[in-house]
């Protein structure tokens, strides 16, 4: 009999349980505050350069395991081995980059306008930070929030998403290996995000929250966190444009739209989730793309499959509701993939030509192995269309001029734009959102800024 406060986890390309993890809840969440809170008087008081010795021990760490990890990480979350590899890879490059900046904190020292007085800046850590990470990136979401909190000196505590424990589990051992100390990094591993998440919200040794998922549990943990003031970053929803310009270098935009659509079968919110082509190419492209689509290889990650599964039933049942409210509403399937035969939660990578322009598929995040393509002819019209949604975090523009490459994406309302490539993530550039994708950036100096305060001292100083 399955102890009722243990949590199984499921490989979604076979439905079989691969795991248990303790089911923790709220109590278990304040135990750990508890343990996070007592480490952090020592942790903030460690030196940068020891901060960025552990960190880049754990850099090397995850190297050393990224077999492992990649394999942990394609079981879990269903992604293809190379998707779940290259994850790693990215992952591993949090650590070693907030451990370059660890050392480099910053600061600021000068006289006072009127004389007399001297001003020193400093930053300091934020305190214990609760940190809510999503199951589609288990590895890089936890990194990305993990080393710029332990580079800054807090402490943290996180929950990973139920479905993917596993690999926020591993990392937490790395870290303990790599010489963080204990309580330093707490792991709640839960199916009551509700409940442990308001255990740390109503804490008041907590002093930051760091989510990210959906902008309606964003929205939701934003209310709890204005009860408090607490400092928030929130990473939300995406509704990435990709633009196709006529002049674009068709091969490069063919391959771009690939890498933009289908990294992790769709199921990221940088995805490119409408895709706008010119009326003058949009034929040689869809015939190009769909041909791409339709040699993609789905199944299981052990299988050598480019495309895993969903992560559910429910968002197989989402995702295919979207698609045939689209195909109601005049859209058309021009290419797909083959289905494996095989019992997972599989959908087949799919194309869809003719989309009106005001179709809903175009106004929610699919999260899925679905290309709704767009045609266009006026640039004025396009920009109206592609900044018509509450979101705004990721875009891609294919040009083959440069300058109106850079010209298009400087009026699309982004935080993030590929300029003629697919990929935007990177550990040394702010990642985030504008309007309802977010608040705050993640990477880059932005994202220890995210873990500290500033303080100054105003010193007197006779002439």
């Amino acid at each position: 009999m399955t102890d009722p406060r243990t949590l199984a986890v499921q490989d979604p390309a076979t439905l079989a349980t691969i795991a248990q993890v303790p089911d923790e809840g709220p109590d278990d969440a304040r135990l750990a505050v508890d343990r996070a809170a007592a480490a952090f008087a020592d942790w903030s008081r460690t030196s940068p350069r020891h901060r960025s010795d552990v960190l880049r021990r754990a850099f090397e760490l995850m190297l050393r395991d990224k077999d492992e990890l990649t394999g942990l990480i394609a079981a879990e979350n269903g992604k293809s081995l190379a998707d779940a590899a290259a994850e790693v890879g990215y992952a591993a490059e949090f650590f070693r980059w907030f451990s370059e900046e660890a050392v480099r904190p910053g600061g600021q020292y000068g006289e006072a306008p009127a004389g007399g007085v001297r001003t020193i800046v400093s930053h300091r850590p934020v305190g214990v930070a609760a940190l809510v990470t999503p199951w589609n990136f288990p590895a890089a979401m936890a990194t990305r929030k993990i080393a710029p909190a332990l580079a800054s000196g807090c402490t943290v505590v996180l929950k990973p998403a139920a479905e993917t424990p596993l690999t926020a589990l591993a990392i937490g051992r790395l870290l303990t290996e790599a010489g963080v100390p204990d309580g330093a990094v707490e792991i709640v591993t839960s199916t009551d995000a509700p409940g442990v998440v308001t255990a740390w919200l109503t804490d008041d040794r907590v002093r930051k929250v760091s989510f990210t998922g959906s902008t309606g549990v964003g929205r939701a943990l934003l209310h709890q966190a204005a009860d408090r003031v607490l400092n928030a970053s929130m990473e939300l929803g995406g509704n990435a444009p990709f633009v196709v310009t006529e002049d674009a270098d068709l091969e490069a935009a063919v391959a771009g739209a690939m890498i933009a659509k289908f990294r992790n079968g769709g199921q990221a919110c940088t995805a490119a989730n409408r895709i706008y082509v010119h009326s003058d190419i949009a034929f040689d492209f869809l015939a190009r793309f769909g041909a791409e689509v339709e040699k993609l290889a789905v199944g299981r990650a052990a299988d050598g499959a480019a495309i895993g599964p969903l992560i559910s039933a429910a968002a197989v049942d989402r995702v295919t509701a979207a698609v045939d409210r689209a195909v109601a509403e005049g859209a058309r399937i021009s290419h797909r993939a083959e289905l494996p035969d095989a019992s997972g939660y599989f959908y087949p990578p799919t194309v869809l030509a003719d989309v009106p322009a005001d179709a809903a598929i175009l106004t929610e995040e699919i999260f899925g192995p679905v290309a709704p393509v767009v045609v266009w002819h006026d640039e004025d019209e396009l920009i109206r269309q592609v900044n018509d949604t509450e979101y705004g975090l990721a875009a891609y523009v294919f040009a083959g001029d440069l300058g109106r490459a850079v010209r298009l994406a400087e009026r699309i309302e982004a935080g993030m734009v590929g300029v003629n490539r697919g990929l935007v993530s990177d550990p040394s550039a702010p990642f985030g959102g504008v309007k309802q994708s977010g608040l705050g950036r993640e990477g880059a100096r932005d994202g220890l800024r995210e873990f500290q305060e500033t303080q100054y001292l105003s010193v007197d100083w006779p002439a």
